[in-house]
Order: structure tokens, then sequence, then C-alpha cells
């Protein structure tokens, strides 16, 4: 029989890497997506020793068009394709008007442009066949505001939107097809140390492994949830980021520093 194909994108890395490990596991032949070739050809040549599958490597950088537009012919020609992770994504920090505006549209053609366009190629296949799964790695920052990431909690915010939308077309039309927003909170990855996030500002309780967030996303996906929120405490602040008035969210929001250095307090009593 022929195995299934799940695409990955980010997959050099973090929690891109840990689906890929747990799709092989599963069965899964992988096509892996990312900038760092070399990471991906190591990856793959473990992957396929371990688990007899076959993992084929994409080198490209999904916020140059060129690269978005070649990945996604790669998807479209694809008819084993049953599993799309979107996962590719940085951060830019600072304020607005003082961050490099290039990092900061780069990041939009990333986490939204090259959703777009991948999951387009995918997801027409998808529902002509009657199976299929796309996964789009948001954030609980999507939820919430805070100083110096209006660009990056807009854009995963846009994500969750986005993913919900899709959810409703696809209930409309009656297609089996699965749509997951996974939205993890401070994840153990290279993310923070790339967007120069001090690991030390954030308490230790609220860091997630990847593993775990990964395993959370593939139950999710069995369960066939819209949305998955690692961790019961992520799932709390979600829960009252919903709830509470927007000028109270706000006002917390605008003393995030302040409220950092308390939950420090509170995450390490010693």
């Amino acid at each position: 029989m022929t195995n299934s194909l799940a695409a990955i994108t980010g997959a050099s890395a973090g929690i891109g890497s840990v689906f890929a490990r747990k799709l092989a596991a599963q069965g899964y032949d992988l096509l892996l997506i990312a900038r760092r070739g070399d990471r991906l050809e190591q990856l793959a040549a473990e992957l396929e020793r371990a688990h007899q599958i076959h993992a084929e490597t994409c080198t490209a950088d999904l916020s140059v068009a060129e690269d978005m537009d070649r990945i996604a012919a790669r998807l479209a020609a694809e008819p084993r394709l049953d599993l799309l992770v979107n996962n590719a994504g940085f951060g830019v920090k600072g304020r607005y008007w003082e961050a490099p505006l290039e990092a900061n549209l780069k990041m939009h053609r990333l986490h939204i442009d090259a959703i777009l366009r991948l999951t387009n190629a995918a997801l027409a296949a998808m529902v002509a066949r009657g199976r299929g799964a796309i996964i789009n790695v948001a954030s609980v920052a999507g939820f919430t505001r805070s100083p110096g990431s209006a660009t990056y909690c807009a854009t995963k915010a846009w994500l969750i939107a986005f993913t919900e939308g899709l959810y409703l077309d696809l209930k409309s039309a009656r297609s089996p097809v699965v749509v997951q927003a996974l939205c993890p909170g401070f994840t153990y990855s290279e993310f923070h140390d790339v967007a120069g996030v001090d690991r030390a500002s954030i308490p230790k309780p609220f860091w997630l492994n990847a593993e775990d967030v990964v395993d959370a996303s593939l139950a999710g996906l069995r369960r066939r949830k819209l949305f998955v929120v690692p961790d019961w405490k992520y799932k709390l602040i979600v829960a009252l980021v919903n709830r509470i008035p927007v000028r109270m969210r706000l006002a917390f929001e605008a003393g995030a520093p302040h409220n950092r250095a308390r939950m420090r307090e509170l995450g390490n009593p010693d």
C-alpha cells in the first residue's frame, strides 16, 4: 500500500521537526520544507532509517514569492497529500515604528501570504478526494496583544480567523476535510532565540515542550478539534481573554513587562 503524505513547513527545527518525527512514526511519507537544506537532509535520512518511510526535502524561503509558487505547485501536483502543517514562522520584537520594516513585511509574507498560497494549493484536491487535514500553527498570542509584538500578534490573530473561516467553508460544503488552529504558548525551540526573547523573562511553568504541543495537536486532529490550546494554563488564559472587557484586557496587556515580573515571582517562589 502507498503511504499517505504529510507536508510540513518549517520542518528543520522546533515544532516542525517534532511533527516530522511523530508523523513518520505513524507511517506517513514526508515532504519536509524549510530554508536550511542541510538540516532537512539530516532529518530525512534519520527518519527514513528509523521508520522505513520516504522523506523528500524542499529547500525554500516561503517569504519569497518564487519559493511560495514552487512549493504550492509541488503540493497541488501531489495526489497522496493528506496532511499539510503550516508551521514556518518567526517573530519580530520592538515597537512597530522602531522595528525594521522589511522584517515585518517578511513575517507578513510568511505568516499570511505563504499560508494562503499553500493552503489553496492543497485544499481543493483534499475536498475533491473527501479526505485530508490542514494544521495551521498559530499561537496564544493570536488571542492577546503585547507591547513590542503588534505585527506578530496580528498575523497570528489573522491565522486563527482564517482557520475558523475555512472550517465554516468546509462545513457548508459538507466536506470531511479537517482544519485545526494549533495555539501554543511559550514553547522551547529556536523561535525565541531568533526573536531575541530572553527566556529568563518568562517563568518556567509557562514554558511548554514541543513534544507535548505536537502530541496535543495530533490528539486534537483525531477528535476533529478546530482549536487546540496545549496546557491548562493557556486554556485558562484564552478563556479569560475572551470574556473580560476589552478595556480591562488592554490595561493588563499595556503593563505586560510588570506583569511578567510578577509572573516570575509566582512561578519561582524560591
